[in-house]
Parts: C-alpha cells; sequence; structure tokens
C-alpha cells in the first residue's frame, strides 16, 4: 500500500473527525493530517499555499454541512483556484445525506472523484488513502 503525503479533513463533526484521524493514524495512512472545521479555513489554507505543493493534499475528505463555508461552496472557490494548483488533488465528498440531489450535485462537480455516505469503513479508508 502506497502511503500518501497530505490528507485533509473538512468536516465540522469532531467525535467523526476524532474516529477518522485515530484510523489514519492507528494505520498509518498518510505523514501528515489536517483538519478544517469549515471550507472557508481550509480554502484559505489552500490559496496561502497554492505553490507549496509539500503542504497541499493529495487526497480531500470533504464533507456537506458545516458552518460558515459548506462544501459546496468549498468546491466553488476551489474550482476558481484549481487552475493555480500543480498537485493533483483528488476530492472525496464524504457525508450523512443520503438525499439524491446531494448525490446527483456532487456528480456534477469535476472536482469530486466519488460521494461516499457516512461512516466510512476502515477497509474504504485504507482503499481510498492508498489509491492516490
Amino acid at each position: 500500500m502506497n502511503k500518501i503525503n497530505t490528507a485533509y479533513i473538512i468536516d465540522d463533526s469532531h467525535i467523526y473527525v476524532f474516529g477518522l484521524s485515530k484510523i489514519i493514524e492507528t494505520y498509518k495512512l498518510c505523514n501528515n493530517l489536517m483538519v478544517f472545521e469549515d471550507g472557508e479555513k481550509a480554502i484559505r489554507h489552500i490559496s496561502d499555499n497554492l505553490h507549496d505543493n509539500t503542504v497541499l493534499p493529495e487526497i480531500i475528505l470533504l464533507d456537506i454541512n458545516m458552518p460558515i463555508m459548506n462544501g459546496w461552496d468549498f468546491l466553488n472557490e476551489f474550482a476558481k483556484l484549481k487552475s493555480n494548483i500543480s498537485k493533483n488533488i483528488t476530492i472525496y465528498m464524504i457525508s450523512s445525506s443520503i438525499d439524491p440531489e446531494d448525490l446527483e450535485r456532487a456528480k456534477s462537480y469535476k472536482e469530486v472523484s466519488e460521494y461516499i455516505i457516512k461512516p466510512i469503513s476502515i477497509s474504504r479508508l485504507k482503499e481510498l488513502l492508498s489509491a492516490a
């Protein structure tokens, strides 16, 4: 299994993030895990580090429903920045929403590789983080 260097979790659920972080740490799935509780903090971080591929992630695990800037708004802002980023970043939208409209909306974003319904299994997480 290939280990990725950097992954971002963008999610405001402290319990979910704690569990996900522990799994990633326990199985040593990446070297550097960064957590953002809303999309605005994450997009600001990406914007501030556009040309530093050592800081930018290979994978983003993105929630939909968050305060300040939700996952949809994050995707809109990310799309604006994408042409300035030389690193290939894979985004997985991971949400508890089973609403078919959310699934269809996620498919409309070319930046989203896959829509995954929470909770994500350990084996699926390992698969995602080793595919980068």
